[in-house]
C-alpha cells in the first residue's frame, strides 16, 4: 500500500484508497496505522511529483499527462494554484481528482517549496486520518458506505 500510496502522488493513476480501504477494514484497530503510512509515502510521493513538475514539465511531462487523460484535471489545478497557492494541496487531498496532478502543478507553477511541503502534509495528514477515523469508529457498519462512495470515485 505504502508503494502504491508514494506512485499516486507522483505518477501512477491509482489511489491508495483501493488498498487503505480493505487493509482498514480488515483490522479496523489498525486503521490509524496503515492512514499513516499512506501519509507518509504519498507525502514523500508528492516531493517526486513536484519535482517532476519543476523539471520535466517541458520535455515529458506534457505528454505523459495527455497520455493519462488528465489535461483538463491538470488545468484545472493550474488555475487553482493561481487563485489559491498553498490552499490548492490541501483541498487538492480531498476532491476525486489524482493528487498527482496538484503535485505535478505545484512544481509546473513553481510554487514556494516550503509552502508546498507543508500544504501537501497538512492534506494528507487530514484525508488518509479521515479514512481511519471514520473506518476505526464506525467499522462494518460504514464498509458499504465507503465502498459506494470509492467506486463513484473511481467510475466502477
Amino acid at each position: 500500500m505504502s508503494a502504491l500510496a508514494f506512485l499516486d502522488a507522483s505518477v501512477f493513476p491509482v489511489s491508495p484508497l483501493f488498498m487503505l480501504l480493505p487493509m482498514s477494514f480488515a483490522e479496523p484497530k489498525r486503521s490509524f496505522y496503515f492512514g499513516s503510512l499512506a501519509v507518509v509515502a504519498s507525502f514523500l510521493g508528492s516531493i517526486l511529483g513536484y519535482v517532476l513538475g519543476y523539471y520535466c514539465i517541458e520535455s515529458f511531462l506534457n505528454h505523459f499527462i495527455i497520455w493519462l487523460g488528465y489535461e483538463a484535471y491538470y488545468q484545472t489545478a493550474v488555475n487553482w494554484f493561481d487563485a489559491w497557492g498553498f490552499w490548492t494541496l490541501v483541498i487538492g487531498s480531498f476532491v476525486p481528482v489524482p493528487y498527482k496532478v496538484f503535485t505535478l502543478g505545484a512544481g509546473v507553477m513553481q510554487v514556494h517549496f516550503g509552502l508546498f511541503l507543508i500544504g501537501s502534509l497538512v492534506g494528507r495528514i487530514a484525508r488518509f486520518s479521515l479514512v481511519a477515523a471514520i473506518i476505526y469508529w464506525g467499522g462494518p457498519r460504514v464498509e458499504p458506505w465507503m465502498r459506494r462512495t470509492l467506486e463513484k470515485m473511481s467510475g466502477v
